[in-house]
C-alpha cells in the first residue's frame, strides 16, 4: 500500500514588521484550518504540487511568492488508517496586500500571527512546523 502524499506552502507576509501566516478553513469535514496544500498528482514533484495547490486554493501564483526552498518540513500521520506524508515549504508573499482568492475547497481564510495560527491549526505537528517557521524567520533576517 503506497503512502498518501501531499505538499503545500506555509505562506507568510510582513505587515508593520510583524509576521502573519495564511491559514485557510476547509469547507468539508470538520472545517479545520491549514496552509494551502493538496495531493501530489502522478508525475508531479512535491514542489510542483505545492505551487499548483497554492494557486488553486488561494489564487497565489509563483509571481506572488518568494519560496524559501531551504526550509522544508515533512509531517507524517495517518488518515483513515493509511499513512500520509505532507511536505511544506515556507513562502513569503512578495506584496503583502495581494488578494487571496479562495476556491470551493475553503470557506474562509485569515492572516494571523504565530499564536493564533497555532490555536487555529489544532494539530500539534502543524503547530510545531509553524513554530519552526517563526524561529527560522527570526534567525534569517534577510528573508523578512
Amino acid at each position: 500500500m503506497s503512502n498518501l502524499r501531499a505538499a503545500g506552502l506555509i505562506v507568510f507576509r510582513i505587515v508593520s514588521l510583524e509576521v502573519e501566516y495564511l491559514l485557510m478553513q476547509t469547507s468539508y469535514g470538520h472545517h479545520h484550518w491549514t496552509p494551502p496544500k493538496g495531493h501530489v498528482d502522478p508525475g508531479e514533484s512535491d514542489m510542483e504540487t505545492a505551487m499548483r495547490e497554492t494557486e488553486e486554493e488561494a489564487g497565489l501564483t509563483v509571481n506572488h511568492l518568494q519560496v524559501i526552498t531551504d526550509f522544508r518540513k515533512e509531517l507524517h500521520y495517518e488518515v483513515k488508517r493509511k499513512p500520509k506524508i505532507v511536505v511544506y515549504w515556507l513562502a513569503k508573499l512578495v506584496d503583502p496586500l495581494a488578494a487571496v482568492q479562495l476556491s470551493e475547497e475553503h470557506k474562509d481564510f485569515r492572516w494571523v500571527k504565530l499564536e493564533e495560527a497555532c490555536q487555529l491549526a489544532e494539530y500539534a505537528d502543524l503547530q510545531s512546523v509553524l513554530r519552526d517557521c517563526e524561529a527560522y524567520l527570526k534567525n534569517d533576517t534577510s528573508v523578512v
